[in-house]
């Protein structure tokens, strides 16, 4: 079931900054929840692939892939290591795929929904910030999956353990059905996914609305629903922080995103 919890006020905005369960077994405080930021609360998860492709996304994926991995080789070998390898590769640089993008962070999921590319909308409507728990994701994958996760004793995925597993989109989709799927996390291949603290779902065809499956199947899952008249206040005082543009996009082209919100004239 997903729970929305609406925020009107910075105080109500500190429990999502501070989520985190103390483990005694560890002594520390660790949290397993995954965020995601999205400008406008009205949107629909959709994957970048649906986006691109709708109902044709299952035809058209292995084209888009096997064009990617023998047009991009020349720049980075990684590509044609796995499947897995492509989509991440080709996440970064805005090849549609079926990856959906989380962080760890909730201060890096509020800038991405404090952020719109036209700033006169960040007035116009409500933005949110999505949570899901990684370790409510594991019960769900089927056995073998659940065993490599817990052999590793992680709550996560890598490439090399989903290899593994599988390198077939069709196995991979068969696997899950419509209830399931995986969160991996990507090699640190370049400093953005590292500043992003990123991670990624793995949504197979049978996910056809990926906000139905949350809301059957998890318990954990909240969607934060951020007043419009806040997000101004939120937007400055993450800068503050240093949670910017500079930050999350090395070199000239956050530079050059920070420069132009700064000095943005409302």
């Amino acid at each position: 079931m997903i729970q929305e919890v609406w925020i009107h006020t910075l105080e109500e905005l500190m429990p999502l900054m501070s989520e985190q369960e103390y483990r005694p077994e560890l002594k520390r405080n660790r949290s397993s929840y995954l965020y995601r930021g999205v400008p406008d609360a009205a949107y629909q998860m959709r994957t970048s692939l649906w986006r691109c492709c709708g109902e044709l996304q299952a035809t058209l994926e292995p084209a888009i892939l096997n064009n990617f991995a023998k047009y991009s080789v020349r720049e980075d070998p990684t590509v044609a290591h796995s499947v897995w390898n492509q989509m991440i590769t080709g996440q970064h640089y805005g090849l549609p795929t079926r990856l959906l993008d989380w962080t760890h962070s909730a201060l890096v999921a509020l800038h991405f929904a404090m952020t719109e590319d036209n700033l006169a909308e960040m007035d116009h409507h409500e933005c949110a910030v999505w949570r899901i728990d990684m370790k409510e994701q594991i019960d769900h994958l089927p056995e073998k999956y659940r065993l490599a996760v817990g052999k590793q004793q992680t709550t996560l995925f890598s490439v090399e353990m989903l290899k593994q597993i599988t390198e077939s989109l069709y196995q991979y989709d068969e696997d899950m059905g419509d209830h399931s799927m995986v969160i991996i996390e990507p090699p640190s291949t370049n400093p953005r996914i590292v500043t992003q603290y990123s991670f990624f779902s793995l949504v197979p065809m049978g996910m056809t609305d990926i906000e139905k499956y949350l809301n059957e199947y998890t318990n954990h899952t909240v969607k934060y629903i951020i007043d419009r008249n806040l997000r101004w206040r939120v937007r400055d005082m993450l800068d503050q922080l240093n949670i910017s543009e500079r930050l999350f996009y090395p070199g000239l082209e956050g530079l050059s995103k920070w420069i132009a919100r700064h000095y943005y004239v409302k």
